[in-house]
């Protein structure tokens, strides 16, 4: 079994509710086990900054699937929830955003996936989440912990649990 870590994000419709059904159709198709989630942080949008807010979030699972058959899923998971990853705008609005944060500690660079995620240490709306179920976790030999240190978590907030 490999320990993953997933980065969920949204700012177009029920995001919350999205991430519910997400994490179960991920956990269905990966045949994988849900060993913990993070909260719900409302985030400045990045990159194009002419948007609503993001609801941003992590998880960690075991799966037996290999990395390039999760990033199927995970693909398949943003297509059910209407992403189209193809028309896209870069940095734009979305349903959901899944990202492959870490596998393992397999490091792997193809052209559709880089393991671990080459932005991670810059994202604060990532490293928030992280943090609070992977706090003490190496990722390309940093402490998930001690890289949240190093970026502004401004206008980063933690949403109430939703029961």
């Amino acid at each position: 079994m490999a320990s993953v870590l997933i980065a969920l994000g949204g700012n177009v419709g029920d995001v919350r509710a999205t991430f519910k059904k997400a994490i179960a159709h991920i956990c269905g198709m990966a045949q994988a086990a849900l060993i913990a989630r993070s909260s719900d942080y409302t985030t400045p949008p990045w990159g194009d900054e002419d948007q609503a807010p993001f609801i941003n979030a992590c998880i960690e699972i075991e799966t037996d699937l290999d990395p390039h058959a999760l990033l199927f899923v995970l693909q398949k998971v943003e297509q059910k929830f209407g992403r189209t990853r193809e028309k896209a705008r870069r940095w734009g609005p979305r349903t959901l955003d899944l990202d492959m944060i870490a596998y393992d500690d397999v490091s792997l660079q193809k052209p559709d996936l880089t393991l671990p995620h080459p932005r991670l240490f810059e994202r604060a709306f990532v490293l928030v989440p992280l943090a609070e179920i992977a706090a003490e976790r190496v990722i390309a030999g940093i402490r998930v912990r001690d890289g949240l240190a190093s970026v502004s978590t401004q206008g980063i907030e933690r949403l109430p649990d939703t029961g």
